[in-house]
């Protein structure tokens, strides 16, 4: 059986209940009025008697209905009705080790899942999730009574329930759990609700026992309550795993809640009372409410701040009707009261990965105290508490729809976004790409601790495809990311990136609304390389390389050749020779000593020299400086030195281009390594009639490499064409005039 529990043997008075979903030794400050607890000795009565007459709803699901109810007022009652009449009579004479009937575990799952506001059909397979495994009920008729998705519903969570937690397992437990899963978020709603009740039943267990299931809890549970949004059963698990796991600072972190409340005088109702007149006097409708903290979120806020103060045991919950009455209380607060602007962050224009949505900010009082606000509207509040259960059925077009698809294909609704997880990641995103990334990860442990980076990013951003398309991609990702999540496998080839604009390496971290073109490879021989894992953050991108890696032990070692061993072409006829690996400051000497060029100069009888910096050529807007031995050089006027000079105080001399159209300029082209890339350059090059004067290409670096070329041109116009030329061969991706620092004159 799935629940083995008695009375609680954790945190406090805690009765054997499950009325609520958050830690009952901290009172949920925003409940709209309080629920009477499950009594489950009354519900053991109830469940003795039998069931009751047909068409009418037993007395043991009373707690369920009304909770049922406030969620949703036209539920068909009837499926709970038939539901708890097949499981009573089918979990009648089984006990739980407490010596409680049975039944009243399923009821209590129910319930929890009842208040956070789930659909009929997850309460109905909820009822029936142990039936299938612990009675003589097959799927067939749960199939045949309730249909074919409260069966596939009941069979997820009967699988789930045959995962081995075991500590050394724990890699393909997860596994294990996705394929049970499938892409059907409900299934999980019922395993966390379930597990949920398990552990605050826990104290019949031998106490090794209890802290096996707590690890497993805090370490594959917990996360995915978190990545899924469900903070009512997340910081309730967050509790219970840290009274079993650590029962000394619970301990204390109990004491210091209880001190707290024995105080005079709360700094947080002082604080609320004037927002509230704030608002009032802004017209503005909204409910002030305050939470507590729950006991972790206590002891985090303990350790980072050391003495605690009375403002640091909750935070004030402005709840509002519409998006925009969020930022009016914002301004309200932020005109009439003292900001803390460092504490500022807004979860509504970027919500969190786990469809989060709320205005954080914060108000000095007079006495040093800082206290936390929460803005957010009713739904984003029902969101924030229940996550993808206050969802309703994902599948369907609209809320309680019917299902157009069979949930076991795994396929979401025709009207499912593709990208889908930054609007709900359960349509079916996130889990999908789940089930995608186990199936190619080489091995459970590179899956396990893939996935666990994954569930602990609570941020995103969006970067968008010069085609106008958006990608989500976790705070912190790289190019590397974005290449995986828009090509997949195809991504071995992705050679470089641009972002906004300009020429990137794939390393390059990604900011919120950045424009993102990868540059894929043409060459089929593309890999990638080993150090793309150090910059690689989602699990697509890992498993991805990893698998990859395991398949070839041999490579990861990038793409391309040395560039610092290629062939060079020969500055005579452009053939290839060994490379030089000159430093760049060659092709810059080689310029400056380049012939006069055919430049006119107001200083008659002076010599006139381009200036290497820049290279000009015509028809570029020129001016000239002397320097010494009476040399006139030549710049661009764009170019960084003229501002030098004239900040030395340095004369122009007018120049101006004579009637020779004979040129000299140095070109520089970026690309990203290659087998052949040199002699294809090279090639380009001559087809345009240039001669290479000299050339130098420096080591590459992250599989970028910067080539240098001093050439000589016949005709100035040619210009155009040859840079097109150039960025024409693949593998090149910029090709610009150099400009050098000029050496000091």
């Amino acid at each position: 059986m799935s629940a083995e529990a008695t009375n609680p043997a954790t945190p406090g008075p805690v009765a054997p209940t499950a009325a609520a979903a958050t830690t009952p030794a901290v009172p949920r400050a925003d409940r709209r009025k309080s629920r009477p607890r499950i009594d489950l000795r009354r519900l053991g009565r109830a469940a003795l008697l039998g069931p009751a007459v047909r068409g009418k709803l037993p007395d043991a699901i009373s707690h369920v209905v009304e909770a049922h109810r406030a969620h949703h007022p036209d539920a068909d009652l009837d499926p709970l009705r038939r539901a708890y009449v097949l499981a009573e009579s089918s979990h009648r004479g089984q006990m739980r080790k407490s010596g409680e009937p049975y039944i009243t575990h399923p009821l209590a799952v129910t319930l929890i899942l009842a208040e956070l506001g789930a659909e009929t059909t997850t309460l109905t397979a909820s009822l029936l999730h142990d039936t299938v495994e612990d009675t003589d009920v097959t799927l067939d008729q749960v199939r045949e009574q309730f249909g074919e998705e409260v069966r596939y519903l009941v069979d997820g969570v009967t699988k789930l329930e045959k995962v081995d937690y075991g500590a050394a397992a724990e890699p393909e437990t997860f596994r294990k759990m996705l394929v049970a899963t499938g892409s059907d978020v409900r299934v999980m709603s019922i395993k966390l609700a379930d597990r949920l009740h398990n552990m605050r039943t826990l104290g019949v267990m031998r106490p090794e026992k209890q802290a096996r299931i707590a690890k497993v809890t805090r370490d594959v549970l917990i996360p995915l309550a978190e990545r899924l949004g469900v903070q009512a059963l997340k910081t309730e698990l967050e509790d219970l795993v840290f009274a079993i796991l650590h029962p000394d600072e619970y301990e204390h972190t109990r004491e210091l809640i209880a001190g707290n409340a024995a105080r005079r005088g709360d700094p947080l109702a002082e604080v609320a009372d004037e927002v509230r007149g704030v608002l009032r006097e802004a017209d503005i409708q909204a409910e002030v409410l305050i939470r507590p903290r729950h006991f972790v979120s206590v002891h985090r806020v303990a350790r980072k701040r050391g003495r605690l103060r009375g403002a640091d045991f909750g935070r004030l919950l402005v709840l509002v009707h519409e998006d925009a009455d969020c930022y009016g209380v914002l301004g309200e607060l932020h005109t009439c009261m003292t900001p803390v602007v460092s504490e500022f962050k807004d979860f509504i224009a970027v919500p969190k990965f786990n469809l989060y949505q709320s205005l954080h900010t914060a108000v000095a009082r007079p006495d040093g105290q800082v206290v936390e606000v929460l803005i957010r509207t009713h739904q984003m509040h029902k969101v924030a508490e229940a996550g993808v259960v206050a969802l309703g059925n994902p599948y369907a077009p609209a809320s309680d729809a019917p299902v157009s698809d069979s949930p076991l294909s795994g396929s979401p609704a025709s009207d499912a976004p593709a990208d889908g997880e930054r609007a709900d990641p359960t349509r079916p995103g996130w889990l999908s790409r789940l089930l995608d990334w186990q199936r190619a990860a080489p091995d459970p442990d590179t899956f396990w601790s893939t996935l666990r980076e994954d569930l602990a990013q609570d941020r995103e951003i969006t970067v968008f495809r010069p085609d106008g398309g958006a990608l989500g991609l976790p705070e912190g990702a790289s190019c590397v990311d974005a290449a995986y999540a828009q090509y997949g496998e195809d991504a071995h080839a992705c050679i470089g990136a641009r972002v906004n604009g300009r020429l990137a390496t794939l390393s390059t971290v990604l900011k919120d609304g950045d424009t993102v073109q990868l540059l894929m490879g043409q060459d089929p021989a593309s890999e990638p390389s080993r150090e793309w894992l150090e910059h690689a953050h989602t699990p697509a991108a890992r498993i991805a390389i990893q698998r990859w890696l395991a398949a070839h032990p041999d490579g990861g070692t990038g793409s391309g050749t040395d560039e610092a061993t290629a062939p060079r072409p020969d500055p005579a006829d452009g053939t290839a020779t060994a490379e030089s690996t000159a430093p760049e400051s060659t092709a810059r000497e080689s310029a400056a000593r380049s012939r006069s060029a055919d430049v006119l100069s107001d200083r008659p009888g002076a010599t006139v020299r381009l200036a290497g910096c820049c290279t000009p050529v015509p028809p570029d807007e020129i001016t000239g400086f002397a320097v010494r031995g009476g040399v006139v050089t030549v710049h661009r006027l764009e170019c960084a030195t003229v501002a030098q000079m004239k900040s030395r105080g340095r004369a122009e001399i007018g120049v101006r281009w004579g009637d020779t159209t004979e040129i000299r300029v140095t070109l520089v082209a970026e690309s990203f390594g290659r087998p052949h890339l040199l002699a294809d350059l090279t090639e380009a090059i001559s087809s345009t009639g240039a001669d290479i004067v000299s050339a130098t290409v420096e080591p590459p670096t992250q599989q970028r490499v910067r080539h240098t070329y001093t050439l000589q041109l016949p005709d100035a116009a040619r210009l155009p064409a040859l840079m097109r030329a150039m960025r024409d061969v693949p593998g090149v991706y910029d090709v610009a005039r150099a400009q050098h620092p000029s050496p000091a004159s």
